[in-house]
């Protein structure tokens, strides 16, 4: 059974943080813990959340997140009457900024049936239950609805937007980029409002070609509406650089973490790829990693995550990386604090090492 709730979820926003993965993908299609992408843990938590009409919204190089994604069915999307849509530029229309991207999207809204919209970015990975956030909006009779996380601002992020709490969670100002030490209600991207308010507020912005959604959508709207957060407690990872994007993969190593972002009642859903069971050689040796399907080790691995397909020679030391799907690293080759993006080949006997604050980085289809 269905809510009286659609979803958006913008996939390039948050691009600009993490150039080194996204240069040929959305930050949506980017992978994360070996099995899953970004993109499937807003629309996993949508889903499990009764949401049935679901949107992605991208501007450019979404050709993977097409493949990955297709109909929604992974999801439980794919449905007659409703379902999981992909609206990518037409007609012209650049999408620059989500405002822009929004207002020659209205025919869309028009055929919603639903009353309310839920907006979100896919830079974060959590398991949210957006059932109790729309319950929580409408018992407030808010105009605007933000999800915010108590946390202190992560350092390379772009642009933080921080809320300003007052009684019973109003919000009473909203602040980019502000200087603040300690833990403040970070805003982490997800809000809820009616449609025709949305709409409306799209329209104004661009009659008076205010195009930035943060500061002229909601800062210059504090006043007018009635705004309120909604705190998330569980574990989410916000991925605003590449030093963020190894350091919240490398927490999934602790089970606690895993079980509170997949849980046997709100599971994480993905597209399936039907490998083989992972194969071990007699000299291989793995401690303390994940190791996804089709993978074939034969060398010594310890504290990575293995996506699918992944081949490691003999005698080759695998410590402290990432290592995505389909790459090959030959026989002695040495990686330490390293992520490999998928269909790439590190030579017999190479030698990579970075930091755990300063990871090396080989793009995608690379051979060394």
């Amino acid at each position: 059974m269905g809510i009286n709730l659609a979803g958006i979820i913008f996939a390039n926003v948050g691009e600009e943080n993490l150039p080194e993965l996204t240069s040929k993908r959305t930050m949506a299609s980017v992978p994360f813990g070996g099995k899953y992408r970004l993109v499937d843990f807003p629309l996993s938590n949508m889903s499990n959340s009764g949401i049935n009409n679901v949107a992605l919204i991208a501007r450019s190089q979404f050709h993977s997140l097409l493949d990955h994604v297709g109909s929604g069915i992974a999801w439980d999307l794919s449905k007659r009457r409703s379902g999981l849509t992909i609206l990518s530029p037409y007609g012209g229309h650049s999408f620059r900024h989500r405002i822009e991207a929004m207002y020659h999207l209205n025919g869309y809204f028009e055929h919603l049936s639903e009353e309310y919209i839920l907006l979100t970015t896919s830079n974060h990975a959590a398991n949210i239950n957006y059932q109790d956030m729309f319950e929580y909006h409408l018992k407030n009779e808010a105009d605007i609805t933000l999800m915010y996380k108590n946390m202190e601002i992560p350092k390379d992020s772009v642009n933080p937007l921080v809320l300003t709490l007052g009684a019973n969670n109003a919000v009473t100002q909203l602040l980019i980029n502000p200087r603040i030490d300690g833990e403040c209600p970070l805003s982490v991207g997800s809000m809820i409002m009616k449609k025709s308010l949305l709409t409306e507020l799209v329209h104004n912005c661009m009659s008076t070609n205010s195009l930035d959604f943060r500061k002229n959508l909601l800062q210059d709207n504090v006043c007018n509406l009635k705004m309120i957060g909604y705190e998330f407690k569980g574990h989410m990872a916000l991925v605003h650089s590449l030093a963020d994007y190894y350091k919240e993969n490398m927490k999934l190593m602790d089970k606690a973490v895993r079980d509170e972002l997949s849980t046997p009642e709100r599971p994480i859903y993905t597209k399936v790829r039907d490998d083989a069971p992972s194969r071990y050689g007699l000299t291989s040796h793995v401690k303390g990693s994940l190791v996804a399907q089709g993978c074939y080790i034969d060398g010594d691995v310890e504290n990575c995550i293995i996506s699918k397909g992944v081949h490691i020679g003999k005698g080759a030391k695998v410590k402290n990386c990432i290592i995505m799907q389909d790459t090959k690293i030959g026989d002695g080759a040495t990686l330490d604090y390293v992520i490999i993006d998928k269909d790439s080949t590190i030579g017999d006997g190479k030698q990579l090492a970075g930091t755990d604050t300063y990871p090396i980085y080989i793009t995608k289809q690379t051979t060394v």
